[in-house]
């Protein structure tokens, strides 16, 4: 990384959560490109569909203290 860079990182990371979070995901947005022209609409589409299965399957999730454990094990087995 660059010196202006890391002077610029340094004074970024004395700002507040709110804002830090705020230039994180604007500098993300930025490397990213533009967005898909139908993401929005295939994201509610998807979220729409999700929301059915629940409703007229039922919510089948597991509780967080077994999904913790299932994701402990496996970065342990790492």
């Amino acid at each position: 990384m660059s010196e202006q860079a890391d002077k610029l990182l340094s004074e970024a990371l004395k700002l507040p959560t709110a804002e830090r979070a705020h230039m994180a995901a604007e500098l993300i947005a930025s490397v990213d490109g533009e967005p898909e022209p139908n993401a929005e609409a295939a994201w509610a589409a998807e979220i729409d569909r999700r929301v059915e299965r629940v409703q007229s399957e039922g919510a089948k999730g597991d509780d967080w203290q077994a999904v913790h454990a299932r994701i402990a094990a496996r970065l342990r087995s790492k």
